[in-house]
């Protein structure tokens, strides 16, 4: 497998340390990609040239190992004759 041709975009703004002239593109796949060689930001961009956002992590995207069984025992309260109420 060959590596994708990196070309640098002149003029171009990175967008996280607005550095001038650092962005490069290439293709992967046929989709294009973005990359600063000064902070390492890169990103997807769609088909308009617009940035696609990545998934922010939340806690419900966020894989969790399962848990094992659960260490709960059920319980069950008899009434003590003793503590009866008298009648009044």
């Amino acid at each position: 497998m060959s590596q994708p041709v990196k070309r640098f975009i002149a003029g171009a703004v990175c967008p996280a340390c607005s550095t001038m002239d650092t962005i490069r593109m290439f293709e992967v796949e046929g989709v294009p990609n973005r990359e600063c060689v000064q902070c390492g930001y890169a990103d997807t961009l769609d088909e308009r040239g617009n940035s696609v956002p990545s998934e922010l992590t939340t806690r419900v995207n966020v894989s969790k190992p399962k848990a094992d069984k659960p260490t709960t025992q059920t319980v069950q309260f008899f009434p003590n004759p003793r503590l009866k109420k008298k009648p009044e």
